[in-house]
């Protein structure tokens, strides 16, 4: 078998349709909204504010929380259950993993950024989608970055490396994997790297210098939706 047609006609390096925005929560100190074919990702930043427990607390800088949920009606499947699952919290635990790198709290002892991670529509990608739309939120929140993070799925279905896989490829009858990245796009330092799948060295290695470039689509979509904030803000003034 061979993988010679994707299954919604798209180029094998092509991502899906996106859109981004931010400052769409008012009350948050920070929000966005990522979008990537049907899967939407809503992200609120609250802090830094006081942690409590305070035993939870580092008296050196700020800690940096994050929570991730799907809606019970957003998955493509059957209904998902609310509350916290154990998928949950290992996704919440990764998209952590995947900021930490490029927030810096050092001025914020003993506080903590809650990051709030809401999927009302899903369609595959779903932690990557809420990565880079947490980012972004961090980013209106006015928390100090070196530099956004933007998140895709790449990955093989029979012999071919795609891009972006969307939930029928996930499940496409043949050998697939799939492999979540998180990039810091100035300096290629990868902040996620999952797999569920087998796939040789030689094959993962061109899945990962394949994400490159659609990495750099993503982020030039964070820069310019909080560009197009700041500037209709000028404007308003």
């Amino acid at each position: 078998m061979s993988y010679k047609k994707r299954t919604d006609n798209r180029k094998f390096d092509e991502l899906r349709k996106m859109e981004a925005k931010v400052g769409v929560i008012p009350r948050a100190d920070g929000s966005a909204y990522f979008k990537i074919g049907k899967t939407e990702a809503y992200a609120a930043v609250y802090g830094p504010r006081h942690l409590y427990p305070k035993f939870l607390a580092d008296p050196t800088k700020g800690v940096l929380r994050c929570n991730y949920n799907m809606m019970p009606f957003s998955g493509s499947g059957n209904r998902v259950r609310p509350g916290p699952s154990r998928r949950s919290k290992e996704i919440s635990m990764v998209t952590e993993k995947a900021l930490i790198p490029v927030v810096n709290l050092d001025d914020f002892p003993n506080t903590v950024v809650d990051v709030f991670i809401e999927l009302s529509s899903t369609d595959a990608g779903s932690r990557c989608a809420g990565i880079t739309a947490a980012s972004m939120a961090l980013a209106d929140a006015g928390i100090i970055m070196k530099d956004l993070v933007a998140a895709v799925a790449v990955g093989k279905v029979d012999d071919q490396i795609v891009i972006d896989l969307d939930y029928e490829e996930e499940a496409y009858d043949a050998e697939v994997s799939d492999i979540p990245v998180a990039m810091v796009p100035s300096t290629e330092e990868f902040t996620l790297l999952q797999m569920d799948g087998i796939i040789d060295k030689k094959t993962l290695l061109e899945a990962l210098a394949s994400a490159k470039a659609a990495i750099d689509k993503i982020s030039k979509l964070q820069k310019d939706a909080l560009r197009a904030k700041y500037q209709k803000k000028g404007v308003e003034k």
